[in-house]
């Protein structure tokens, strides 16, 4: 096996391959202990980290952008995304193997570096678009990890309400900086467990406790009545879709990276069932109500199940930390101490940005059509167009060739660490090697022409729709949100207290929380 594993050296290929265990049965409870709560590379690790990743406390502001969109384009737009989430994701994960699978060629070991997406752009399609995903990447999960850390501290504060909200994003803050001793997504398993059991429970209590609370007196449901309001809210739910930027870390941590396009599909497909009933149902029971409370958990009533309702943190933060070792060169360091020494400065920015905006609801719309829109959606889709856009790109290597002529059999194992894997492939020894396609588009999706279709549509769409209209109605509203509270707001939406509750409030329509909500007819962006 040692003879066979020294072949590899001349051609390794990773597509379509057969993984082999030969760990054995751990040997200590320590090891046995460390396998099932730290070490995770299987599908259901995947999953996990997939589906708790994609909607996490976004869930909380989904009814907002139903009382924003109406009943049915909240039901339709969270289908559409749904899809069209999946369908990039599904383009990251096959950009991603055919950049490892060119790279492990050229004997590039990947066993102590974690491969990212900007780094896949660079590798298939040169530095100006690795410099253009970079930026995007990063300010995005910079600003999600913000909008994590400003909905800890919402969520919390409607549990105990003695602090105000910036207090609890200090506090929170410090709980975030935690997270630098976690290596990678490998190491997520405990983390993701329990961030999907937490969205599943919060998701089905918000549906519940909607139900048995029934409807408001006086309720409306007058959604849509504006255009910016309309945009907002589907910017929203582009923003939840778009959590996928983190997809490749997720990839690389799995043994089986190549099963990740069903996995996201699925993962999918389980997160719609959480945010329809919940998103309907809590806008079922309040209606116009929500226009002026982001946050679902400010309108129901306070219980021990409420209070049991929280969201796990911290998955954006990781990717973020990746690019700052790697700038400082202590990426590929095996002291994790060393490491998440190093890691802290990435923290800072992400604290002082929550302090600044802390308008959980109104960002999460503008960071979806500025960033997400080009990230997770545009970008991707560009990408596959133009990696496989010239006819030898599109050529697959064939498991199966039906002719001999032309054609040479490299039967290939590869040992990394105690795991071997096996592959036979047939290489057309008359076209650019380095260039043959891993695999192509499913028929069910029209092959390649289907595909770059697809792909067409996505870019015309989200350039127009997501980052055109919706940019111009988040930033309107964002805008609003910082005239109306101002920065460092010290309690967004935080109800006055009992004294001035009982005054009327003089900025009816303007998006002031009251402590028992009335309708707003027109809330975040006043308009003369």
């Amino acid at each position: 096996m040692a003879d066979a594993s020294e072949k590899v050296v001349e051609t390794v290929i990773v597509g379509n391959y057969v993984e082999m265990e030969t760990e054995g049965e751990p040997n200590g409870i320590k090891s046995k202990v460390s396998k099932l709560f730290w070490h995770g590379g299987s599908v259901y690790d995947a999953w996990f980290s997939c589906a708790s990743n994609q909607v996490a406390q976004v869930l909380l502001t989904l009814p907002y952008s139903f009382s924003q969109l109406g009943m049915l384009s909240g039901i339709l737009f969270q289908l559409f995304y749904g899809l069209m989430g999946s369908w990039t994701a599904y383009l990251i994960s096959i950009l991603y193997v055919e950049y490892r699978t060119r790279k492990e060629r050229e004997k590039v070991d990947f066993r102590n570096h974690v491969i990212q997406w900007f780094e896949v752009l660079d590798g298939l399609l040169g530095k100006h678009w690795r410099n253009v995903g970079l930026a995007f990447n990063c300010t995005f999960l910079l600003f999600g990890s913000v909008i994590q850390l400003i909905a800890c501290a919402s969520n919390i504060y409607y549990i105990n309400d003695n602090l105000d909200k910036r207090t609890w994003t200090y506090i929170f803050g410090a709980c975030c900086a935690t997270t630098v001793f976690i290596p990678s997504f490998h190491n997520y398993r405990i983390w993701s467990f329990l961030g999907l059991i937490m969205t599943t429970y919060t998701a089905w209590y918000l549906t519940i406790a909607s139900l048995l609370h029934g409807q408001v007196e006086g309720v409306q449901h007058s959604g849509p009545t504006r255009l910016v309001l309309y945009f907002t809210g589907a910017t929203n739910i582009l923003y939840t879709f778009g959590g996928h930027a983190v997809t490749v870390e997720i990839m690389h941590a799995m043994w089986k990276p190549q099963k990740f396009k069903a996995i996201y599909l699925i993962a999918t497909v389980f997160v719609l069932t959480l945010t329809l009933p919940s998103a309907a149902a809590v806008y079922w029971a309040f209606g116009d109500m929500l226009l002026n409370h982001s946050n679902a958990f400010s309108l129901l009533p306070r219980t021990h199940f409420r209070d049991m309702a929280f969201i796990t943190f911290g998955f954006a933060c990781t990717p973020l930390y990746f690019v700052w070792e790697k700038a400082i060169g202590m990426h590929e360091r095996k002291s994790l101490c060393k490491r998440a020494a190093a890691r802290l400065p990435v923290v800072v920015p992400i604290w002082f940005l929550a302090i600044i905006f802390p308008f959980f609801g109104p960002i999460n719309s503008t960071v979806g059509s500025l960033l997400v829109s080009f990230t997770v959606y545009i970008i991707p889709a560009l990408a596959h167009i133009f990696t496989f856009r010239s006819a030898t790109a599109r050529e697959v290597l064939s498991p199966k060739p039906q002719s001999s002529a032309n054609l040479r059999q490299h039967a290939i194992v590869l040992q990394k660490g105690t795991r071997f894997v096996l592959q036979y492939v047939y290489v057309r020894t008359d076209s650019p090697y380095l260039r043959n396609a891993v695999e192509q588009p499913s028929k069910y999706f029209g092959r390649w022409v289907g595909a770059y279709t697809i792909n067409m549509f996505v870019v015309v769409w989200v350039l127009i729709v997501g980052f055109g209209f919706g940019g111009w109605a988040s930033m309107t509203n964002f805008i609003h949100q910082i005239d109306t509270f101002g920065l460092f707001t010290k309690c967004y939406q935080c109800p006055p207290p009992a004294s001035a509750a009982s005054r009327p409030s003089p900025l009816h329509g303007l998006n002031a929380t009251a402590a028992a909500p009335m309708h707003h007819p027109f809330n975040h962006t006043h308009m003369p």
